[in-house]
């Protein structure tokens, strides 16, 4: 994963460095002027996000060379909604709404960190960092000075994805080049932005995690090419992101809302090609239930189930309990013959009443009377009257968790649930199972002590 604190030495060290080649000083002070004349309308898009006015320049110029008609997160026009990622946006009445909107969507709004170590690495982000691999200075920010380039330093582009020369030069002024002639120029800029003390971490590092996560997610799922798990949402993250959006029917931003972070956790979970309602995990854990339930070695013998006939001809609970749970539950296969086809709704519900008539009573003794001794009685006794309660509630509280979204940056509930989520991945994989396992355990715990007359009297109402 790309940090910050890794890179940030070499960052201040190439600033202190940084020349700009005497041929190119000249275009490095034409940009900068540019950049300049539009500062007015860049104090606007400061006042409102916190972005300094010339960052928000640099941006600029690397996205559509300061039209102020375009919109600064991907360079399509203000007056339609753009069709490139970030897709879905706009139209836009002025090119500040645009900035602040674009700004919002790389979380640099709430950014106290503006040091030069701290800009540098928000411009390298946007184009990738993959020159260090290579060992070669990044050309987006240092073309056109003596950090980039022969004879003082050395060469090297990546020509088209995955491609990289060592041997082309880039011809484009870097953005750090352009700062640097724009210092030169306007005094007002001082670059004093980094704080003396870290008291709290960046927006975007808060946001790395999620998304290194769902980079993650993205590899598992196939993402061609491969991504580079740096907690970095750049131009290959969010087209896959685009991909994986269009492919599960979300609204194709590029964008890791909400809908598409739950999504892609989802998928990623069961796996590309796993049912929707997979059962698995809860049967596994009724199967424990099981093997402490089961009559011991010459005891009850189950009977068989004939066609045409949906109850089992057997007194053993647990055969009697797995049929009700087919028959409640139709998205995972179960132990044991089934009927061919399935019957009416009406036919269903009869069937589920004959079943729990024959729990409650077989020759007029209860056949469920080992039910809460067989898990314990220390366990049973501290939970009894409060294993239903517990298992609705913990299902409950685990489906709500598992439908929000990581999102550390919220606050209040929404964070408090973010916080949560973020902590504890793949929540509802153990947590729903042993909520929904709990419950069948207080319910058949209540129907034999309604069998056995030793539930207690209803509470007087008034």
């Amino acid at each position: 994963m790309v940090s910050f604190e890794n890179l940030k030495n070499e960052y201040e060290r190439n600033w202190a460095n940084l020349e700009i080649r005497p041929s190119r000083l000249s275009d490095a002070n034409a940009v900068a002027r540019k950049a300049i004349n539009g500062k007015a309308t860049y104090q606007q898009i400061e006042r409102s996000t916190g972005v300094p006015w010339y960052f928000a320049a640099l941006c600029h110029y690397r996205e559509s060379n300061f039209d102020f008609d375009t919109y600064l997160g991907n360079g399509e026009t203000l007056h339609r909604v753009t069709t490139v990622v970030p897709k879905g946006r706009g139209p836009f009445a002025t090119f500040v709404d645009g900035a602040v909107d674009a700004f919002r969507i790389e979380n640099f709004v709430g950014a106290h960190d503006w040091g030069i170590a701290r800009i540098l690495f928000r411009l390298e982000a946007f184009n990738g960092f993959g020159y260090h691999a290579k060992g070669c200075n990044s050309p987006y920010l240092y073309g056109g000075s003596t950090l980039y380039g022969p004879p003082e330093a050395r060469a090297g582009k990546f020509v088209r994805d995955h491609v990289f020369d060592q041997n082309h030069v880039d011809s484009q002024l870097g953005t750090a080049v352009i700062l640097h002639a724009m210092m030169s120029l306007d005094s007002s800029i001082t670059l004093d932005g980094s704080p003396q003390f870290a008291t709290r971490s960046e927006p975007e590092d808060d946001a790395a995690s999620t998304i290194v996560l769902m980079q993650q997610a993205l590899n598992k799922l196939g993402a061609n090419p491969p991504l580079a798990e740096d907690g970095i949402s750049g131009a290959k993250t969010r087209a896959a992101v685009s991909q994986f959006q269009q492919q599960s029917g979300l609204r194709d931003t590029g964008l890791l809302d909400g809908a598409t972070v739950a999504a892609l956790t989802r998928a990623a979970q069961s796996g590309p090609t796993r049912p929707t309602g997979d059962a698995s995990q809860i049967m596994k854990r009724l199967e424990d239930l099981a093997q402490l339930l089961r009559p011991p070695v010459g005891g009850v013998t189950p009977g068989t189930t004939t066609l045409g006939n949906t109850l089992p001809a057997t007194s053993d609970p647990i055969s009697l309990f797995e049929r009700l749970f087919s028959l409640v539950n139709k998205t995972a296969p179960m132990p044991g013959p089934v009927t061919p086809t399935s019957p009416a709704p009406v036919d269903q519900l009869k069937q589920v009443v004959d079943l729990l008539s024959t729990l409650l009573s077989k020759d007029g003794k209860p056949v469920l009377g080992q039910v809460n001794g067989a898990l314990g009685d220390t366990l049973g006794k501290l939970l009894d009257g409060k294993k239903t309660a517990l298992g609705i509630g913990g299902s409950l509280i685990t489906a709500l968790l598992t439908s929000v979204t990581a999102s550390p940056n919220a606050g209040g509930l929404a964070g408090l649930l973010g916080t949560i989520v973020s902590a504890v991945p793949g929540l509802g994989q153990f947590a729903m199972p042993i909520s929904l396992a709990l419950t069948a355990w207080g319910v058949l715990g209540k129907l034999e002590k309604w069998a056995q007359g030793t539930a207690p009297p209803p509470k007087p109402t008034t």
